[in-house]
């Protein structure tokens, strides 16, 4: 299956074009280098890639989100008993083509691969073509990455839309298992407990991974600038602007 891969974009206003924003490659000095947990989360438009994500890190859930930008979070978990400082990637949507034979990716996503040690590749239960994604999307990981075994956890998201539901739990499970990794369903929205679970899940896989001398892997071709910002306080800035306009629209109401 082809990939076509966009060229990079700049961000414009009112414009639906985003530059993914620069991956660092520097040694986190108080954690020893394979307790360096990097994570990316790919998958198709309106899947919940950022909702996961946010949930996970905050356990919070705000349904209205900026377009996303590609942005990078960095914090300090706690991993069978040991520090582990994890840095995840999100990463704006892919989609298949209108014949079906080849998959839209912007550029900046290969180097987002590149860099990762794991894999969260996401779909919406309620939107089989999402679901259709998730194949071409791991073949083309694969040719980033050829050779030895990838940790990688396939979700299924929206999972409290059970009406609406298009993709099979089956589906997703037999999926799952041809990638050679382990399936979650999850509601970004309603709960928090499964969606840290997968996350936790992949960061013991590629924990192990690194553990077991894996990590040393593609380290050494791509150095990139570090983000002038901690992205956990542009998270803040996100919840306050919400909060901020849920509050306006409450007094217009009056």
């Amino acid at each position: 299956m082809r990939l076509l891969v966009d060229p990079p974009r700049t961000m414009n206003s009112g414009s639906s074009n985003f530059l993914l924003v620069p991956i660092p490659e520097y040694p986190v000095l108080d954690c020893v280098p394979n307790k360096n947990v990097k994570i990316v989360v790919l998958g198709a438009s309106n899947v919940g890639k950022t909702a996961l994500i946010v949930r996970f890190l905050t356990k919070r859930f705000i349904g209205d989100y900026e377009a996303n930008t590609g942005a990078l979070y960095s914090r300090k978990i706690n991993l069978d008993g040991e520090q582990v400082s994890l840095q995840v990637q999100d990463t704006p949507c892919v989609s298949l083509q209108d014949d079906a034979e080849g998959l839209y990716c912007q550029e900046q996503i290969n180097r987002s691969i590149y860099w990762a040690d794991g894999y969260v590749l996401v779909f919406s239960i309620t939107d089989h073509s999402s679901y259709r994604t998730i194949q071409p999307l791991y073949q083309h990981v694969r040719r980033i990455h050829p050779a030895g075994n990838i940790p990688v956890i396939l979700v299924g998201n929206k999972s409290d839309l059970l009406r609406a539901r298009q993709v099979p739990a089956d589906e997703g499970e037999t999926l799952a298992a041809s990638l050679g990794g382990s399936y979650f369903e999850a509601s970004a929205r309603e709960n928090h407990e499964g969606v840290h679970a997968a996350f936790l899940h992949l960061c013991g896989e590629v924990s192990r991974a690194l553990g077991g001398g894996n990590g040393e892997k593609r380290r050494g071709g791509l150095h990139l600038a570090r983000p002038k910002s901690p992205n956990m306080q542009e998270l803040k800035r996100r919840f306050r602007q919400v909060l901020s306009s849920k509050g306006k629209s409450s007094t217009n109401t009056l």
